[in-house]
């Protein structure tokens, strides 16, 4: 990719959107499947088409930018974020990648080493399913380990931590609150006090660096829009505030936070969107996760005879959110992981259509997280409602397949039936995808390549389906059916990727896999086979402003 230099009667006007044609490439856009150019003006599209059309604008605009035979495709949206926390995995104790319990600690006794003044040593991504010891730290191991420092590690499903007793000490109450366990893992409200005093060690410097890595890490990765899940249980309000302020102040991302916070009355509900939050949605536990084994089951967990999980919400708390919610015009939505916790939210939904009428609940757009133990019921009240299901298609990488930790907590049989984004599909239900960082990573190509190679081949969608998910599918969650897509009138919202042969890759076995034949019409996207390197971001751009370039090849 080459930018021709930008003219001095020109250049002080950097800091605005610009005129930029781009040319010599391939423009992915339904406006015309051949594209090879755009022009952006004004932080929007303005023309897309083909390259001898290109010419003519040439002469009337503030830069070109040769292409070179890249792609540029939509600006990525990520619906499923914690900046703070996945900025803090960036710079500090990244426990993901341990591949056993003693590496684990080792890490933690080198990060130890390392942040001698930092009054809580916080540390994330632990997952004793990978481990060949099967099980969480020892609370002694974890003292030996922080030199009897304060110590929190979340685990990587983020609903439960590991923590040393030097954290419990500063949280005296902690032992009276449910999830609390003398050794092992904290869950439940436990959980949520020590997170709160372990994240309130934080200055506002540290958060902010964390809040500036994560930010960068996505427009890296060609995210051009982030939903932040926070609520009072996961970051705190000046964390949200904080993240809502820095945003708007630097270039990078757009952030739509979401405020997961139980409402009663529009009143309450109004009061969430005073704090800057977009709805009352995200994070707003009706159960935990799967991992942590706090996931709410119809049925009781394989590995856990007797053991169903948590609930937090039933029926009637949801229908009185969504009904305060819908009332007040504020998006309203849950975190449903198990399919007891998604049973008590439809059924909580339905309440509320009841009294306030489908329409308006089809309207307001409501969302839930996650929702991967669904049923066919479950699908159908989703169309019923228009619920956008908000997913994360590396959970199915991660922890799908017969021998993995799906498996091991449900059975094969019930593993095989979470994540089915073809039914969700098939039943008209609005995907928007998303990631849960640092749950799993900021990778909006992998998560592409994640639902079409899901591993119950009767989940795969084809990759142009989870490619809109990943674009489109985000602006739609937030109710702007005109963005993330390149079409004239559309934000300027763009990446730039140097990607391989771009094909036409199905689910489906009984049509060829991929075709490039050019008088399908579809617009090709790179080839995703599992093993293939996956596409470069070179350039980002948000509202016509460049917000990542890449170094120089």
């Amino acid at each position: 990719m080459r930018r021709e230099p930008v003219s001095e009667t020109n250049r002080a006007a950097e800091a605005a959107p610009r005129t930029v044609l781009l040319r010599g490439g391939t423009v992915h856009s339904p406006a015309d499947p051949f594209a090879t150019a755009m022009v952006v003006e004004r932080g929007a599209v303005a023309w897309v088409g083909s390259e001898g059309a290109a010419d003519s604008f040439a002469d009337g605009v503030d830069e070109v930018v040769h292409l070179d035979g890249a792609l540029v495709t939509p600006a990525f949206t990520d619906a499923h974020v914690h900046t703070t926390a996945t900025g803090l995995t960036l710079t500090g104790l990244d426990l993901t990648g341990a591949r056993t319990l003693t590496e684990a600690l080792e890490r933690v006794r080198s990060h130890a080493a390392d942040r001698p003044a930092d009054a809580v040593l916080l540390g994330h991504g632990w997952d004793n399913s990978v481990w060949p010891e099967e099980r969480p730290p020892s609370r002694h191991e974890l003292d030996e380990a922080a030199s009897g420092r304060p110590l929190y590690l979340s685990r990587v499903d983020v609903h439960s931590a590991a923590v040393s007793t030097a954290l419990l000490d500063l949280v005296p109450s902690v032992r009276d609150l449910r999830g609390f366990t003398p050794e092992g893992p904290l869950t439940d409200a436990a959980h949520h006090a020590v997170r709160t005093a372990a994240h309130a060690s934080l200055t506002p410097a540290q958060r902010a660096e964390a809040q500036r890595a994560a930010l960068d890490r996505a427009v890296a990765l060609g995210i051009g829009s982030v939903h932040e899940c926070a609520g009072p249980d996961i970051s705190g309000p000046d964390d949200f505030t904080g993240l809502l302020a820095l945003a708007a102040q630097r270039p990078g991302p757009r952030v739509t936070g979401y405020w997961a916070e139980a409402v009663t009355s529009a009143e309450e509900a109004v009061r969430v969107r005073e704090l800057g939050a977009f709805g009352a949605a995200g994070d707003l536990f009706a159960d935990g996760a799967l991992g942590s084994r706090t996931a709410c089951l119809h049925e009781p967990y394989a590995d856990a005879p007797g053991h169903h999980g948590t609930a937090h919400l039933d029926a009637a708390a949801v229908a009185a959110h969504v009904t305060a919610c819908t009332e007040a015009g504020v998006q309203a939505g849950f975190h449903a992981i198990g399919d007891a916790a998604l049973t008590a939210v439809l059924d909580g939904v339905r309440t509320a259509a009841d009294k306030l009428g489908t329409a308006r609940i089809r309207a307001a757009r409501h969302r839930i997280e996650h929702a991967e133990m669904l049923t066919p019921e479950h699908i159908a009240a989703f169309a019923e409602f228009a619920l956008t299901a908000s997913v994360q298609p590396a959970f199915d990488a991660a922890w799908g397949g017969d021998d993995a930790m799906y498996a091991r907590r449900l059975g094969a049989e019930r593993a095989r039936t979470l994540n089915p984004f073809a039914a969700l599909l098939r039943a008209g239900v609005p995907l928007a995808l998303g990631s849960d960082s640092p749950v799993t990573p900021l990778d909006p190509w992998g998560t592409v390549r994640a639902a079409a190679f899901h591993r119950t081949p009767e989940h795969r969608i084809s990759v142009r389906a989870a490619f809109t998910a990943h674009t489109r599918g985000g602006w739609r969650a937030i109710g702007r059916d005109d963005a993330g897509v390149l079409v004239p009138g559309a934000p300027a919202d763009y990446a730039v990727w140097r990607a391989g042969e771009l094909v036409v890759q199905v689910p489906d076995t009984r049509v060829a896999n991929w075709s490039t034949d050019p008088r399908s019409g579809t617009p090709g996207l790179p080839d995703l086979t599992p093993g293939l390197e996956l596409p470069v971001c070179e350039r980002t751009v948000v509202g016509g402003r460049t917000v990542h370039e890449a170094t120089a090849r």
